[in-house]
């Protein structure tokens, strides 16, 4: 069996911080909206990350969220076209409030930083050439 799409379910601990985080970093909605859900596309294949509210999450996965402070869960990889987007999205997520895990670097061939969203899931944001 093959799955027809992937989407990701994580915890949001304020939707409305979550939703104006993701606004602000020109992410569209996709219109799912709710009390306890909050969803975003992301990139060209829009694949779709859904924010919960944390006692949703939690009931629909009989366990606690992770602690993001002291745990790590996933780290998602966003692609940029040039050393200089990288250096955009940078700002932009410090000005959206963004939490930075690492500095703008050079990564063997490519350049790339790490944030946090307001509710600690990390993203890393990497240009690699031919990529």
């Amino acid at each position: 069996m093959e799955p027809k799409m992937i989407w990701a379910n994580l915890v949001s601990n304020d939707l409305d911080r979550t939703t104006k985080f993701y606004t602000e970093l020109d992410f569209k909605t996709n219109g799912n909206r709710t009390e306890e859900l909050s969803s975003f596309f992301f990139g060209n294949d829009k694949f779709i990350i859904h924010f919960f509210a944390k006692t949703r999450f939690e009931s629909f996965a009989n366990s606690e969220a992770a602690n993001l402070v002291k745990q790590n869960e996933v780290i998602f990889s966003l692609s940029a076209q040039s050393k200089e987007e990288v250096d955009q999205w940078f700002l932009k997520v410090k000005k959206a409030g963004g939490k930075i895990y690492a500095e703008p670097q050079k990564f063997d061939k490519g350049y790339t930083f790490g944030f946090a969203d307001p509710d600690g899931h990390k993203f890393n944001v990497l240009y690699w050439p031919g990529m």
